[in-house]
């Protein structure tokens, strides 16, 4: 395998301290885009008169983009640099974004989705490798909340901002926002980010990609990824088959390929399969949230587009404020307590969400919000951090790639998941009022809720000392006995 390698010269500590800043530029962007169009979903749909439901091709085309393209980061990177990698991501995503802005149909917008996704599938997972190669492993936790500390602004601005712009200014304006944020990023990029790459790089597996590719992109379609279609239950269940069949090819083409376009061989170190399971099957409940909320607050319980984003707004308040504690909710419990307890607590929370209704009182819904955000911040920050607990450092780049096409393709599935489960109960998705708007979003929940709560059979296989590398369990375990030896055998109260 290519050794990658470090900068000339070590970066410097004003390197070290802008760079978590500069990596989260780019998250900041990629989150602020997601969660603004999220809210104006509703008002795009009836500016292009097509059904709600039918938006979520504009989110999934994005998230299949990421997917398919994402495992050829770790290859560019080493090829050509982080540095220039990562300058190059930002302009297409920043680019794609201008024309997202121009699109006038629905086609034209979802094929400019999949530009920023081809940006996207660059910036986040290349701007995560420069991460774990400049820090040690003892500080990534710190480092990786730290850099998605400025990132959550973005969620935590995008509903409220997005909906400001649908009911003042226009949809299109959404988009927009990126411009300035890709030109700033590019300007740090060109002053701080240091340049990690191979020295020698691999060739691609092209075949690979085109199998690879070739079956996700076609499992998508199967899921209505791209919008509705007309196929019998016949062409659906082949078309299926097919991608099944490309999927199990590139299976057995990683197994033989010399360098192989996601190396499958990784999933042999327990920790990390642990973490990508896992991860992927809780990511499938989770990832339908963001679709389903402002469907439920717009459309079914009538709220404006800023009332909507004033409610989702909680979330990321929450996660925001409580970030700094999870490295040590870690380290106090480590990552087998933490990730079973949460995970069921968060399945819960979601299915809870099938009771809002009509009738619901403001302030309640908030506080599921509030919980929501925190649960599932402290989710995302433990399974992305475990992946590497027990990768050495000539396979960061491979774990990363594999982490992050997975999290892709189960955020993509997921919002399939929700809509179709959604459309489900609804008799007519162009006609619907809002009681049936209700009714599909609260099964959907329910679905997505169980779904989580099943990805907890793969956590509860987890060791107690699994990823103490990363999350310092043991170094706190140690603490707390030499304070407790220190102080010596209580005595009784009287």
């Amino acid at each position: 395998m290519p050794q990658p390698r470090v900068p000339q010269s070590p970066p410097s500590s004003a390197v070290l301290r802008m760079l978590p800043y500069l990596v989260a530029v780019a998250f900041f962007m990629e989150s602020l885009d997601t969660t603004i169009l999220n809210t104006a979903l509703p008002a795009m749909a009836s500016a292009l008169h097509v059904a709600p439901l039918s938006m979520k091709s504009v989110l999934t085309s994005y998230t299949l983009s990421l997917a398919v393209f994402i495992p050829v980061s770790g290859w560019v990177a080493d090829r050509f640099g982080t540095r220039v990698v990562f300058a190059s991501a930002i302009g297409i995503f920043t680019l794609g974004s201008v024309l997202c802005g121009v699109s006038s149909d629905l086609h034209v917008l979802v094929a400019c989705r999949i530009l920023q996704g081809c940006g996207g599938a660059l910036m986040v997972p290349v701007g995560r490798l420069t991460m774990v190669h400049a820090f040690p492993k003892s500080e990534l936790v710190r480092a990786m909340s730290f850099v998605a500390l400025p990132a959550l602004i973005g969620p935590m601005l995008g509903p409220l901002v997005g909906g400001l712009i649908v009911d003042f200014l226009h949809w299109r304006m959404i988009f927009f926002v990126n411009l300035p944020i890709g030109l700033l990023g590019l300007f740090l990029v060109y002053r701080h980010l240091p340049d990690y790459r191979a020295a020698q790089s691999a060739p691609l597996d092209w075949i690979g990609l085109a199998l690879f590719g070739g079956g996700v992109g076609l499992l998508s379609y199967v899921l209505e990824v791209f919008g509705e279609h007309t196929l019998g239950v016949l062409e659906v269940s082949a078309l299926a088959l097919l991608a099944a069949a490309l999927l199990a090819a590139y299976g057995l083409h990683a197994t033989r390929a010399q360098y192989p376009l996601l190396r499958l061989g990784l999933l042999k170190i327990r920790t990390l399969r642990a973490a990508l399971s896992g991860s992927f099957v809780t990511r499938l409940g989770v990832g339908g949230m963001p679709f389903l909320l402002p469907l439920l607050y717009q459309v079914g319980l009538g709220y404006t587009p800023i009332q909507s984003g004033l409610l989702i707004l909680p979330q990321s308040v929450t996660a925001l404020a409580l970030k700094l504690s999870m490295p040590k909710i870690l380290a106090r419990l480590g990552y087998r307590r933490v990730l079973v307890a949460n995970t069921l607590l968060l399945g819960f929370l979601i299915a809870a969400f099938a009771t809002i209704n009509p009738h619901t009182p403001v302030w309640l819904i908030c506080i599921q919000a509030m919980a929501f955000g925190f649960l599932s911040s402290l989710q995302f920050t433990s399974m992305n951090t475990l992946v590497y607990a027990d990768v050495s450092e000539r396979d960061t780049s491979m774990a990363s790639t594999l982490a992050s096409t997975l999290q892709q393709m189960s955020v993509s599935f997921g919002i399939a998941a929700a809509s179709l489960t959604t459309a489900l109960f609804i008799p007519d998705r162009f006609h619907s009022d809002a009681s049936d708007m209700i009714r599909g979003v609260h099964h959907a929940f329910l679905l997505l809720g169980a779904l989580t709560i099943a990805s907890t059979i793969v956590f509860r296989r987890l060791r107690p000392d699994d990823g103490n590398s990363v999350s310092r369990h043991k170094l706190a375990l140690a603490a707390a006995s030499e304070v407790a030896t220190a102080q010596g055998p209580t005595q009784p109260s009287h």
